[in-house]
């Protein structure tokens, strides 16, 4: 009887080292697909990627005088570049409330940095957009002199 369990033990060793070979085709054939779907099967971005929109009316808003950091103020004057699909002229009202919200009581040394007003003006154009639900694509300061 020893002898036919000896078969049966050195059997069982060949099942081990197969095992770490189906491990390591399976991750072989998962690296494959993956590297399939990146280079052949994905989207571009640039065909995912939104057209930009057309260029509509732009609405010039009066200026308006902000009060700044140290008794200073901002004069500011903004205009409102729709798009072309905008179903009609926009309110500025809302606007100028999101910009005097965005300037007031910061300091003339921080608005003179023209990176940092380039910073605040797209945070600027982005609450803008969302509040015009996409209408209105870009903005433009018309007037900006502090005092």
């Amino acid at each position: 009887m020893a002898s036919k369990t000896a078969p049966a033990e050195s059997e069982a060793p060949p099942k081990k080292k197969k095992l770490p070979l189906v491990v390591g085709a399976v991750v072989l054939l998962l690296a494959a697909a993956a590297a399939v779907w990146f280079l052949v099967l994905a989207p571009d971005d640039a065909e995912a990627a939104e057209p930009e929109p057309e260029k509509g009316d732009v609405v010039a808003l009066d200026p308006v005088s902000i009060n700044l950091a140290d008794g200073s103020y901002l004069r500011l004057g903004i205009a409102l570049q729709q798009t072309a699909d905008a179903a009609h002229e926009a309110d500025g009202s809302e606007a100028l409330d999101l910009a005097i919200s965005l300037f007031s009581g910061r300091s003339v040394e921080d608005l003179a940095d023209l990176d940092h007003r380039a910073e605040l003006k797209g945070e600027l154009l982005t609450e803008v957009e969302e509040a015009y639900h996409d209408e209105v694509m870009d903005i433009y300061f018309t007037e900006f002199v502090t005092q």
